[in-house]
């Protein structure tokens, strides 16, 4: 597994990594999608044998803030570090900036992953968010 900066956006590998993680909202949207793509702060790429298996995408200004956006792994690659790995790329190259967040789901799995790598929940931080449903 090889892991680098994704510069150059291919439609089609990136939608099908995103089916399969069933994350349909982006998929049935592919140009709000590729616009994002355009407007990260940056996007890692894993790769294995030149096939995209795992995508993390940032926003944010880089210096004082950064949210990870999507974190997604094919599910026939899962469990093998990947998700860590790129995690890993992304706290180490922003290690100076204040915030570092993401949202995601409240499942003990997701929870303890992230709990894994160092992060902390909101609450555990004396902190709330909110967000438009």
């Amino acid at each position: 597994m090889h892991i680098e900066e994704y510069t150059t956006y291919q439609e089609s590998e990136v939608l099908a990594l995103y089916g399969s993680v069933g994350w349909t909202a982006y998929t049935e949207q592919p140009e709000a999608l590729r616009r994002g793509f355009a407007g990260s702060l940056l996007t890692l790429a894993a790769r294995e044998n030149g096939t995209l298996v795992g995508l993390l995408r940032a926003v944010g200004d880089g210096c004082t803030v950064v949210l990870v956006q999507d974190l997604l792994v094919r599910p026939d690659h899962q469990r093998r570090g990947i998700g860590t790995a790129l995690m890993q790329a992304v706290l180490e190259r922003f290690r100076s900036v204040r915030q570092v967040q993401l949202l995601t789901d409240d499942t003990e799995k997701t929870k303890g992953f992230y709990r894994s790598l160092g992060l902390l929940t909101l609450p555990e931080l004396g902190c709330c968010g909110f967000m438009r449903p």
